[in-house]
């Protein structure tokens, strides 16, 4: 079986080229692309990001791109977002007044606090820290890029704002920060999110884009 496609979608604000080694480290063939039909005639596209939320979808917008993504979020075939690219596929973000995001899942991005248990919290969050499996589960979901990595595990995260789901089912991972607990990671059926940056989180990030080739692989065989 030839190597699967995936399409990193340009939309002017990313972390484009550290996505695209990634994806090649793993053995995908990945293209930085904003043209619609390389989009959805992939086998999977992952949407980076790293900036504002409103700048990020007037550009989407502007480059017709935000039906392709929801399109392709409801094609079965496997999504991945990454750090600003998570939240967008959110309903909203609270960030500069509120700004509608894809809406693919639904919750709300809230800014950290400047203070959280009386305690003064660094905003944006640039660390690393730990990823565990929501509501007390030891490991984390199967069939997902997190299955083989360990409860605890530590990622790198660039933020200011955290996601606030709505369906609880749909929070992959949580991570605490300052006492404030928020959903570090996400998955609805094809769809994949991480406010962290698995690219930049050493052997364990390579392992999600790993396991994300896999499920591209396995989706494929279905057909």
């Amino acid at each position: 079986m030839n190597n699967s496609k995936v399409s990193i979608i340009d939309y002017g604000i990313g972390n484009l080229f550290s996505v695209l080694r990634a994806c090649e480290f793993v053995g995908l063939v990945p293209e930085i692309t904003s043209d619609i039909k390389k989009i959805m005639s992939s086998d999977a596209i992952i949407l980076p990001g790293v900036g504002a939320f409103s700048n990020a979808m007037r550009n989407l917008h502007d480059l017709d791109l935000v039906q392709p993504i929801i399109d392709f979020s409801n094609s079965g075939k496997p999504l991945m977002g990454v750090c600003l690219g998570m939240q967008l596929l959110l309903s909203e973000s609270e960030e500069f007044g509120n700004t509608r995001g894809l809406g693919v899942i639904e919750g709300v991005c809230k800014k950290f606090p400047n203070t959280s248990n009386g305690v003064k919290l660094k905003v944006p969050q640039i660390t690393w820290n730990s990823i565990t499996p929501p509501n007390g589960n030891k490991n984390f979901k199967n069939n997902t890029p997190l299955e083989e990595i360990k409860s605890g595990e530590y990622m790198y995260f660039v933020h200011s704002y955290y996601a606030n789901l709505v369906n609880e089912k749909e929070v992959l991972s949580t991570t605490n920060y300052g006492g404030i607990k928020y959903s570090s990671s996400i998955n609805k059926n094809n769809i994949f999110a991480f406010q962290f940056h698995p690219e930049k989180s050493g052997n364990e990030g390579l392992k999600i884009y790993s396991k994300f080739n896999q499920l591209i692989k396995e989706n494929e065989n279905r057909k």
